[in-house]
């Protein structure tokens, strides 16, 4: 299992994720206030998007299921500002780095034989250009849907930094997170 798990970290920087480490889920911090921040819609996705709260599901049974896993590929993407102001540079980063989970997920579903995988990203679920949830319709593609790191529960800075990877990138740089959830074969 070692070698798997090594392996998934090497493709995981091939495939262009700027760090990239396995975690341990016994380790994983989390913290239930995260939810508040998705009621407050601080990101703009509450309430529109099956991938957020309050449709993704309460944050106990979230926290749970994420707890079933035993390990994960923890990845973060990284992109350069023009300032610490630069909003379409942010918006730029988070398209480019759904691009290379949605890469680095279909690796690992392709090329490993976990028993199952909860692949986590970073904010809204970006799959379809409008989520069926504002057309009252149900999720289009539910295989492929995928919620946030932070709408399971998952302090992500104590995530990053448990597992070496910094938060902070320096200055006028965004970072992004992946991680997605395994058990053993």
């Amino acid at each position: 299992m070692e070698t798997v798990l090594s392996n998934l970290v090497k493709e995981a920087l091939t495939l262009k994720a700027t760090h990239a480490s396995i975690t341990e889920v016994a380790k994983i911090t989390f913290n239930k206030d995260f939810r508040k921040l998705c009621e407050e819609n601080s990101c703009g996705s509450y309430k529109k998007n099956w991938m957020c709260p309050p449709t993704v599901g309460p944050i106990d049974a979230l926290i749970k299921r994420v707890k079933t896993f035993k390990q994960g590929l923890l990845f973060q993407t990284v992109h350069q500002l023009e300032d610490s102001f630069d909003w379409e540079g942010m918006q730029e980063g988070k398209v480019n780095h759904e691009k290379i989970f949605r890469k680095i997920l279909e690796h690992v579903e392709n090329n490993y034989t976990f028993k199952e995988i909860l692949p986590l990203s970073a904010g809204r679920c970006m799959y379809c250009v409008k989520c069926a949830y504002l057309e009252g319709k149900k999720c289009y593609f539910p295989d492929k849907a995928v919620s946030s790191v932070e709408a399971n529960g998952i302090d992500v800075m104590a995530l990053m930094k448990d597992s070496g990877i910094p938060y902070n990138n320096g200055p006028n740089t965004v970072s992004y997170v992946g991680l997605i959830l395994f058990y053993d074969t």
